[in-house]
């Protein structure tokens, strides 16, 4: 019976800390990248966050810069340029000619959708003692408890990030969407999203790791 119990004990363990896992990092859906683009990787990145919030407009824009940064690859984030607001096209055409920027990452905000998990039912079996007044002893049996199956909804907070060429005109050549469970601070969110963007830059040759 006590191994019975390990046994169950373990497995609802992992499937809580899988639930936990799944529930507390950012994906991204959606991802898009033009097959037509062939170019050599770029190498000066220009970060725009269109958040009217102007604190969380500058950590969004960090976040990103920072991890081009971890690849040698140079980002500014656009605050730094315009730092009352997020700049109008006509000032990102200026800037983009002006400081030789040959890419521009941009992110902005999504409407939140909700996330529905079905989670299974199980079995625990807890521990209880017994005192027999007649020999000054304990004994200890098990009771079996079922949890039943339930219906978890999150609301996901989206986010849309594009990716653009800014030579011949300029294009878009690679998107896609981040969510998030709503759960995360600001800095968590911001912190995996742009991991996993950079990660797929990378695997697409839109840019290059230098070091």
């Amino acid at each position: 019976m006590k191994a019975y119990t390990k046994f169950i004990l373990a497995a609802v363990l992992f499937c809580l800390m899988f639930l936990i896992e799944s529930c507390s990092s950012s994906s991204l859906v959606d991802i898009w990248n033009d097959p037509s683009y062939h170019e050599s990787p770029l190498k000066k990145i220009l970060i725009i966050s269109i958040r009217k919030n102007p604190v969380q407009r500058r950590i969004w824009e960090d976040a990103f810069v920072a991890e081009f940064s971890k690849q040698g690859v140079t980002a500014i984030s656009s605050y730094t340029l315009f730092p009352a607001a997020v700049p109008d096209t006509n000032q990102v055409v200026e800037t983009v000619q002006k400081n030789g920027f040959d890419g521009i990452l941009v992110s902005s905000h999504l409407t939140a959708g909700t996330e529905t998990h079905f989670v299974e039912s199980y079995v625990t079996s807890e521990a209880k003692s017994r005192y027999n007044p007649f020999n000054n002893t304990y004994s200890v049996y098990y009771h079996d408890i079922e949890h039943p199956a339930y219906t978890d909804s999150l609301i996901v907070k989206r986010r849309a990030i594009d990716f653009w060429v800014t030579k011949n005109g300029g294009r878009m050549i690679w998107g896609a969407t981040s969510d998030t469970p709503e759960l995360n601070s600001v800095e968590d969110i911001q912190n995996d999203v742009a991991t996993l963007v950079i990660a797929e830059l990378l695997s697409d040759a839109i840019i290059k790791s230098e070091k």
